[in-house]
């Protein structure tokens, strides 16, 4: 064998155990469920710092919640918690949590939901809180989960239940690509709140901004690493394709200073879907901080937006 096919058999050996390397790596940083140290502490949605000590206690009170529970189609055990209304109501809202979040960081918009009269379910994502699950799916497996969820909300509550669906972060781009699935007529509305075009195009985004690293080779070889360990890839994770496939109505929240999830990805899930549809832009927040820089007006807004279609 000639020197040079030698040194390039090499170079190629040498290339692909680095990649699989990084891409063993990147998926243990981003994919697995563990702490991580790139979340704020202070980010809504995704830590158990309850802004309103009062919220905190109505929201942790034995008496004011029950437990359910769903097998996912892989199987998994999924945990939600549930909040009746405060009085009886045939409509309720699936609100989605963020990235490394669970159903117990939730706490200001189920009070939020609650206010304004409607039964609220708050699952764990797959890989969150009591849900089983040993990778992160951002969204996309969550998509058939929350199809599952919406089934366990007619089953429970009644085939005349109204449902919306709200999502902030991870959540957000959970109920975008839960948009696409087949919907009973049930489900009247879907809000979301910063959540990102595809997981291509966020990890993509996250590598550079972390790592000042191209999203080529890397992103690839994480994609197939992903695939092979938790059976999605980055590229159909897409709530963009989801939404075209949308037909109920939606509204679209973000803050124009949001440097975690860009605020350019506004526009494309914006653009993404020929349903009725809104866009609440607020002024100076960032990451999932448009709740907190005015909460008065967020509950205004959701509230404006839901009763077009209740």
């Amino acid at each position: 064998m000639k020197l040079w096919v030698k040194i390039s058999i090499g170079v190629i050996l040498v290339v692909t155990i680095g990649l699989v390397f990084a891409a063993n790596y990147f998926y243990n940083y981003a994919i697995v469920p563990a702490p991580k140290d790139f979340i704020g502490e202070d980010t809504p949605g995704t830590t158990k710092t309850a802004e309103e000590n009062a919220t905190q206690t109505w929201f942790k009170a034995k008496e004011n919640r029950t437990y359910w529970t769903i097998k996912s189609e892989d199987q998994l055990k999924l945990s939600a918690i549930y909040l009746p209304a405060a009085k009886p109501s045939n409509q309720t809202v699936i609100a989605a949590h963020g990235y490394m979040g669970d159903a117990e960081t939730m706490a200001n918009y189920a009070k939020i939901f609650h206010d304004l009269g409607y039964n609220v379910l708050l699952p764990d994502a797959r890989g969150h809180g009591k849900s089983e699950g040993n990778y992160i799916g951002f969204g996309w497996p969550e998509r058939k989960d929350y199809v599952k969820w919406i089934n366990k909300v007619l089953e429970t509550n009644g085939k005349q239940e109204e449902i919306a669906l709200y999502g902030i972060s991870m959540g957000g781009a959970t109920v975008m690509m839960t948009s696409g699935e087949q919907l009973p007529d049930n489900v009247k509305a879907i809000i979301e709140d910063c959540g990102y075009s595809s997981v291509n195009e966020e990890l993509s985004y996250q590598l550079a901004d972390m790592f000042n690293l191209p999203a080529f080779p890397l992103m690839p070889a994480t994609s197939l690493m992903t695939k092979v360990r938790a059976g999605y890839s980055f590229n159909e994770a897409s709530a963009v394709k989801q939404l075209k496939k949308n037909e109920t109505p939606m509204l679209f929240i973000h803050g124009d200073e949001d440097k975690f999830v860009p605020f350019e990805m506004l526009n494309e899930v914006y653009e993404a879907t020929n349903a009725p549809k809104e866009k609440y832009i607020v002024k100076g927040a960032e990451h999932a901080k448009a709740y907190s820089l005015d909460p008065d007006k967020y509950q205004q807004v959701v509230k404006d937006f839901l009763v077009k279609y209740f």
